[in-house]
This record gives C-alpha cells, structure tokens and sequence, in this order.
C-alpha cells in the first residue's frame, strides 16, 4: 500500500544582523541533524521575495512519509538531539517562529 506523504511547514523570523549565522545553522547544522530520522523524506527551505510586513521572512517544509511518521519523530532521539542542540545554539529569543502547520495532500499535479 501506498503511503501519502504530508507536510509540516514552520514558518521563522530572525534579527537582520543574526540573518546570515541563522541560515548557516539551519542549513549546516539544524537540518542535517533532523534528517536523520528516516520518516523524513525532504526538507525545503523558502525565502520571502521582497519585503512583504507581517509575514514570516523563511519557511522550513518538511515532508514526511505519512502521518505516522511524522507523529513518531516527536519521540525519536533525532529529534531530542535536534531540538536540544536548537535550545543551546540559540536561546530563546535568538529566533522566531512565527507560526507552523501540518497538512495532507489533496491532489497533485504533475508535468
């Protein structure tokens, strides 16, 4: 059987001037630890074009094999690791986020 992949998308604010050692630690250090836990199968991140106020400047989505396994990462050890190394590089206030959600696909469409 077929597993419907779903998404959590996490959407996040930084200071300007933390702007660039932000990135540089999702890219490098963040994401490469969550991926990790096999139940995920893709992360793409997203930059706000242009200045738009009141929206979130990045935009993390995750994919996930299907929603058990999305559930289970709360209680993986990848994720405790990922999380605690998270709180130790930047404490709280260091980063925003601004909102998340988590969504099952309707239709896709493909080329």
């Amino acid at each position: 059987m077929k597993k419907t992949p779903v998404l959590n998308i996490v959407a996040t604010d930084c200071p300007a001037a933390k702007e660039a050692a932000f990135n540089k630690w999702y890219n490098e250090v963040h994401i490469p630890l969550l991926m990790k836990y096999k139940g995920i199968t893709r992360v793409t991140r997203y930059q706000l074009m242009g200045e738009t106020p009141g929206q979130a400047r990045y935009l993390a989505c995750y994919e996930y094999e299907d929603e058990a396994a999305m559930a289970a990462q709360q209680a993986s050890p990848e994720f405790a690791a990922a999380i605690a190394e998270m709180q130790e590089s930047w404490p709280e206030g260091s980063f925003e986020i601004k909102w998340m959600a988590s969504y099952l696909p309707l239709k896709t469409w493909e080329r």
